[in-house]
């Protein structure tokens, strides 16, 4: 019902030509009404952009961390266009002052972690959330960091089972790691 009323209000605003400042800390809503959606920390604004830019292209790690789901995995640059990590090598565009040898955070989305028997990396599910048409799983590698992935729901697997998956990232999201 919340979605079909965001629909709603939307389509009059588009319909009657009304700019409107909406205020929201539900993302779910921002994307539903917004054209353009500001991110806000500390009064200061992070990014203006559009939902999928926000979602793929964030600007800067706080942003990539607060929209949507995700979990950060250390790598390193090893090409201009390639990141080293302990699940594989990705390559995709990286900002051009993260140099070779340059330590980085690589965002993996739940949807960037693809269920399939047949590959090599296997993992144990630690959680799951049902949601529908698919499942949040939590999983473990086996050198204990955590990943996220969206599964089909007739995926139906026991916590503490192990799974396959692949990665899949179509949107290389890497910042400069910054040592705490």
């Amino acid at each position: 019902m919340r979605e079909q009323i965001a629909k709603e209000v939307r389509n009059i605003l588009k319909q009657d030509g009304i700019t409107a400042v909406l205020v929201s800390h539900n993302q779910m809503a921002a994307f539903a009404i917004a054209d353009r959606i500001g991110v806000i920390k500390d009064g200061r604004l992070l990014q203006w952009d559009t939902a999928y830019n926000l979602y793929h292209r964030p600007a800067c790690k706080y942003v990539a961390d607060f929209i949507g789901e995700g979990v950060f995995v250390p790598g390193v640059v090893v090409a201009p266009d390639q990141v080293q990590t302990e699940l594989g090598t990705f390559c995709g565009r990286i900002r051009a002052d993260l140099g070779v040898g340059c330590p980085v955070d690589v965002l993996i989305r739940p949807d960037d972690v693809v269920h399939d028997d047949e590959s090599m990396l296997t993992a144990t599910v630690l959680d799951k959330a049902f949601r529908g048409a698919e499942f949040l799983y939590t999983l473990a590698l086996d050198n204990h960091a955590r990943l996220l992935s969206l599964v089909p729901s007739h995926h139906d697997h026991a916590v503490q089972s192990r799974i396959r998956f692949r990665l899949e990232l179509d949107d290389l999201v890497v910042f400069e790691r910054r040592e705490a």
